[in-house]
C-alpha cells in the first residue's frame, strides 16, 4: 500500500518488547481509539537509530500527555529487541513498546520495506483515533529525525481534528494563530 493520507491504519498483530512488560503482542485492534504514532526504523544495533529511539524516548512523557501512544518498529525480532536495551544504556531508557516485524507485513503494507535489504526505511506515521492517517514523513536512512518537531505537528494534528474549519500555518505551535479558510484569506496572507 503507497502511504496516503486519510487511508486506514493496515491490520497488524506483531510481538513487541517493552520495558515493564517484557513481551507482548500488540495490533491495530489495541490501538482503536488512539493517537498512534508508527515509527519506522531499519535495525537495531545501528547508528543513526539510537539517536532516534533516544530522541522519541525522551520525549515519550509529553507524546503520552497528548495521549499518543509510540510504537518504534523494524524488522529485527523481539529478542534482539531486548539484546539490545540490555546491551544499550541508551536504548535501556525506552518506555515505548518496540514492535518487531521480522517478516516485514507491515513495513510492506505502509511502503517502508526496502527488499534488497531486508530492513526498513525511515518513516513516521500518525494516525487519529479513527484510524485515519494524518501525518507520514519519510527519510533516507542517512537522514534522522528530530521528536520535538514530530510533538508539533502531532499538536497541529490534533488542534484541526479538534477544531474543524481550523488550519495552522507554517511553523504553528501551540497557543499560536490560527487560519479559518474563507475567501476573505484570498490573496491576504
Amino acid at each position: 500500500m503507497t502511504p496516503m493520507i486519510n487511508s486506514q491504519m493496515p491490520e497488524f498483530k506483531l510481538q513487541a518488547y517493552r520495558k515493564s512488560e517484557g513481551f507482548v503482542t500488540i495490533g491495530n485492534e489495541d490501538l482503536k481509539g488512539k493517537w498512534v504514532v508508527l515509527f519506522f526504523y531499519p535495525a537495531d544495533f545501528t547508528f543513526v537509530c539510537p539517536t532516534e529511539l533516544a530522541d522519541m524516548a525522551d520525549n515519550y512523557e509529553e507524546f503520552k500527555k497528548l495521549g499518543v501512544e509510540v510504537l518504534s518498529v523494524s524488522t529485527d525480532t523481539h529478542f534482539v529487541h531486548k539484546a539490545w536495551a540490555d546491551a544499550s544504556e541508551t536504548i535501556a531508557k525506552i518506555e515505548y513498546p518496540m514492535l518487531a516485524d521480522p517478516v516485514g507485513n507491515l513495513c510492506r503494507n505502509l511502503g517502508m520495506m526496502i527488499e534488497e535489504e531486508g530492513v526498513a526505511y525511515r518513516g513516521t506515521f500518525l494516525f487519529n483515533p479513527e484510524g485515519q492517517l494524518k501525518i507520514v514523513e519519510i527519510h533516507d536512512n542517512g537522514i534522522g529525525r528530530d521528536a520535538q518537531e514530530l510533538l508539533r505537528k502531532v499538536k497541529a494534528a490534533q488542534f484541526v481534528h479538534n477544531n474543524p474549519g481550523a488550519v495552522c500555518p507554517a511553523k504553528w505551535k501551540e497557543g499560536e494563530a490560527v487560519l479559518k479558510p474563507s475567501i476573505d484569506l484570498v490573496g491576504k496572507i
